[in-house]
């Protein structure tokens, strides 16, 4: 008997080390219609769990696979899932129907969160529906002549010069909506002539770039994507359980347990498993060069008006960046390497090889680039159109409208959320500043130029005689040891915060001698509970404002901090900063870190406001050169010099 229930133990607890963590399990790719291995951020209604995918991102399959935004239904043509963008057909105009008249069709409005269009190409296709005015012979081109209804369907593109003649005569009783489409070529000229093809455009259907969380670093190690929709969060299921970025690595045996599981599963799906294998081979086949697309230098010089100074967007130590506009419609800014920097070419295969393997909404996009054997060295990125966040708060657009402080708020929580993704990728950018910081219109945000940035696990020992950074940013305790770490983005990150605070550049020689550096000037502020000569009027005096701007300035403060260990990671900066944007105080002062007397002091009874931080035992600001030298002054504050 006891043999028995040895053997059934044994096999009870064997069967339990190869099963899998059934939300590993539940979130394998499958297939709908022509569209194969579905995964995140979408996930099949019915078939897959919701945890799966990304909210909103939820396909319903029926024959083809189907996508529901703002009340429309779309048909899935395609999923990249190399560059986020999917190609979709409104099912309103399906191949094999044959109404004479379109079906309903609904006016589509994207979630920023969630959607752009992607393409310049795409324009907006215009219905105007019980047009009961009598259209002039000239303007009858537009109507639908297959609909044959009291009322006359009117189809037209929103640019048409006509459409203001059109919609006046349909009169008031008209409605009008709206729907995207791709044009190239002539099709498009071709349905402003008789309308009758307006179904050809439609056909073809439009491209949509979405912005879920990016899962690169997931699979990579061996997880898949999925969501935690009570927590609202990102999570990495893994075939042990699941881990907030990545699966961490396991002991041997553990190892061994899972690898055999895995194997298991594997066999059971070996069919589903072959077509995941052989979809991904395809993404890598279609590389050129670490993924990303090779332009010519005759089509950049093209695109750039052979580099006219017209046409410059900015320029930087390592080189110039132009607006160029591509053979296929694509608006991209095209950065050009001095020839006289010496490190260009490794400057340039770094930037390369960083910016394909990452994917997250708010880092830049690169589109391709020259080779590297080419006689000049040229990056292509996405345009992005609204500038950078220096210009925003201390440049010429400042001028014309400053930030507002929720937009403030919204660009400190997207680049903290863009520097934790990189950190978590092992990544450490060195060159964070609000110039290296763009905008697009809906001031959603995009980092940029990883010309500087390195892999943590070949360089966190790396020595440098001659740390490069921007003055005003660079962390003075790299510029003591010269030693690598993430918490030197931590620090540039800290003068960020207080940048959008007070919107006053990181260095400013008009300012007198003490306050050169708006790092230091922050530390004395905060430290005399002088925030009110700090943040900047213009935000506003409402309470709501105040709480969130000084807890922002105690956030920033932490980083400020001289000794690395005592700043918290990015990951934290990025709680913190949810914490302050979404859910008032219950986050502020929970930030873990181990930040030895730069603790928050109890608030003052004489007042409503947090005293911020009187007392630590070093603080110092980033030099105002990365050559400049430190002297103390024995009073705990150090203050920078310069020679001559």
């Amino acid at each position: 008997m006891k043999k028995h229930t040895l053997i059934f133990t044994f096999f009870l607890f064997f069967h339990q080390s190869f099963s899998l963590d059934p939300n590993y399990e539940a979130c394998f790719p499958k297939d709908c219609g022509d569209v194969r291995n579905i995964t995140y951020p979408f996930f099949i209604d019915g078939e897959q769990d919701p945890s799966c995918g990304y909210p909103g991102f939820e396909v319903h399959c029926n024959e083809s696979a189907m996508l529901r935004i703002s009340g429309n239904e779309f048909v899935i043509k395609d999923i990249r899932y190399s560059n986020s963008y999917l190609r979709l057909q409104n099912a309103a105009i399906l191949p094999n129907q044959t109404e004479p008249c379109p079906k309903m069709i609904r006016n589509l409005t994207l979630d920023p969160n969630r959607f752009r269009f992607g393409n310049a190409s795409t324009m907006k296709l215009v219905f105007i529906s019980n047009c009961s005015g009598n259209l002039t012979t000239d303007l009858e081109k537009y109507s639908i002549k297959s609909c044959e209804r009291s009322n006359k369907e009117v189809v037209m593109l929103d640019n048409d010069p006509n459409l203001k003649n059109v919609t006046d005569i349909c009169g008031n009783g008209s409605e009008t909506v709206e729907t995207p489409v791709e044009l190239s070529g002539g099709v498009g000229r071709n349905l402003v002539v008789d309308g009758g093809n307006y179904r050809d455009v439609m056909e073809r259907g439009f491209m949509l770039h979405w912005l879920a969380t990016d899962c690169d670093v997931c699979l990579s190690s061996g997880g898949r994507c999925g969501f935690n929709r009570t927590k609202f969060g990102f999570r990495c299921f893994c075939p042990d359980r699941p881990h907030m970025v990545s699966c961490k690595p396991v002991t041997v045996g553990s190892a061994f347990i899972v690898t055999l599981a895995a194997a298991i599963f594997i066999i059971r799906r070996a069919n589903n498993h072959r077509k995941a294998i052989a979809y991904s081979r395809d993404l890598e086949g279609s590389s050129v060069y670490f993924g990303v697309s090779l332009f010519s230098y005759a089509e950049l010089q093209d695109a750039t008006q052979n580099f006219d100074s017209s046409q410059e967007l900015g320029d930087g130590g390592f080189g110039t960046v132009y607006y160029g506009k591509l053979r296929d419609g694509r608006e991209v800014a095209v950065k050009r390497l001095y020839e006289h920097n010496y490190k260009r070419v490794q400057q340039f295969m770094n930037e390369v090889e960083i910016l394909t393997r990452l994917r997250h909404k708010n880092l830049v996009s690169l589109y391709g680039c020259t080779s590297r054997r080419s006689v000049e060295l040229l990056l292509v990125y996405e345009y992005i159109a609204n500038g950078t966040v220096a210009d925003h708060l201390h440049g010429d657009r400042a001028k014309q409208s400053p930030l507002t402080w929720p937009n403030r708020m919204k660009i400190a929580v997207e680049t903290a959320s863009a520097l934790a993704y990189l950190h978590a990728s092992e990544i450490i950018h060195r060159d964070v500043k609000t110039n290296n910081i763009l905008l697009d219109n809906n001031f959603c945000v995009k980092v940029a130029d990883f010309g500087l940035s390195r892999l943590l696990p070949n360089d966190v020992t790396h020595v440098s005689t001659a740390p490069q950074g921007t003055p005003g940013y660079v962390d003075p305790e790299y510029h003591q040891c010269y030693q690598l770490t993430d918490k030197s983005d931590v620090y540039s990150f800290g003068v960020v915060l207080i940048e959008l605070i007070s919107s006053m550049p990181a260095i400013d020689i008009s300012r007198s001698r003490d306050e050169i550096s708006l790092a230091y000037m922050a530390i004395n502020r905060i430290q005399r509970c002088a925030l009110d000569e700090l943040i900047d009027p213009v935000l506003g005096s409402d309470s709501e404002t105040e709480r969130m701007t000084r807890s922002v300035a105690e956030l920033a403060f932490r980083c400020l901090q001289f000794d690395s260990e005592t700043r918290p990671t990015m990951n934290e900066v990025l709680e913190f900063l949810k914490g302050i944007q979404g859910e008032g105080d219950n986050n502020v002062g929970e930030l873990n870190v181990n930040a030895g007397k730069a603790q928050m002091p109890p608030a003052s009874p004489e007042t409503e406001d947090v005293v911020l931080l009187k007392e630590v035992d070093v603080v110092m600001a980033s030099p105002l050169t990365v050559t400049a030298k430190w002297h103390s002054t024995g009073s705990g504050v150090t203050t920078p010099t310069t020679s001559g």
